[in-house]
């Protein structure tokens, strides 16, 4: 019995499979470079459908700020943890608000027309006709009103200076207006404002000009080609001016008296 199980384990220990152990079977190299490469789009097309986008800077209407051809970086998270305030640049949908002010032609084919969404995201194309890029100026509330005795736009009374981002040369407005803008509605300029068909340019159709809140897609934070264009797209200072936020007025507590 001894001498069995000996031979036993002896054949054992000899055998194929314990000398040469299974190996592992090898994914070719043109293969694990194409999962690598579709799994890294995936999670890029991902972001940009949820988190971020990439927008095509389609017209003049945003210069010197933002130039043709421009791409920037576009936080879609950042309104749902608070309101779009002055002094963003936003994107958003500008249907039943706003005229196109660019043309995107359109492919026929599907497949064609797969490859242009794909561009979108990535930022390689323009996006749609109803995509546009604006400053916000005024927001829910706000009395807004072009122009004060220097020419200068006041929001809520109080001056703008917009010499640091508004086109060189260029007046803060070429026609007066005077607007209050609704709860849950934006009012936004281009930075060019001789070239830019905003709010202005709406205030006697349906909308009034105003942006919807919920229409907006992001806001625009850098400019990420080309590479000489590269800058984080701050908020200018004038719009830290404390005055610009309107008080609720408190009717005065009457005083209380006593009889005698």
């Amino acid at each position: 019995m001894v001498e069995g199980r000996g031979t036993s384990a002896d054949s054992l220990a000899q055998s194929p499979e314990a000398t040469h152990p299974r190996r592992r079977r090898e994914i070719p190299f043109w293969l694990e470079v194409l999962l690598l490469a579709g799994t890294a789009f995936t999670l890029a097309f991902l972001l940009q459908a949820f988190a971020f986008k990439v927008f095509f800077i389609p017209s003049g209407s945003m210069e010197k700020t933002l130039q043709i051809g421009d791409r920037v970086f576009v936080n879609r998270l950042v309104y749902h943890f608070r309101d779009p305030a002055r002094g963003d640049i936003v994107v958003f949908n500008g249907v039943d608000s706003f005229e196109p002010e660019t043309t995107v032609v359109e492919t026929g084919s599907s497949v064609g027309q797969f490859i242009h969404s794909v561009g979108e995201n990535l930022g390689i194309v323009p996006s749609g006709e109803r995509d546009f890029v604006k400053r916000v100026i005024g927001v829910g509330g706000d009395h807004v009103v072009c122009c004060d005795s220097r020419g200068r736009v006041t929001v809520n009374g109080v001056a703008l200076d917009e010499t640091s981002y508004i086109y060189p040369g260029d007046k803060p407005s070429d026609e007066p207006f005077d607007v209050t803008v609704p709860q849950g509605k934006l009012w936004v300029m281009g930075d060019h404002r001789s070239a830019s068909a905003d709010s202005r340019a709406h205030i006697g159709e349906p909308g009034g000009g105003f942006v919807p809140v919920d229409r907006v897609i992001g806001r625009a934070f850098v400019v990420i080609w080309p590479w000489s264009d590269k800058k984080v797209l701050q908020i200018p200072a004038t719009f830290d001016q404390p005055a610009l936020t309107k008080q609720p007025s408190v009717a005065p507590t009457p005083s209380s008296s006593r009889s005698p």
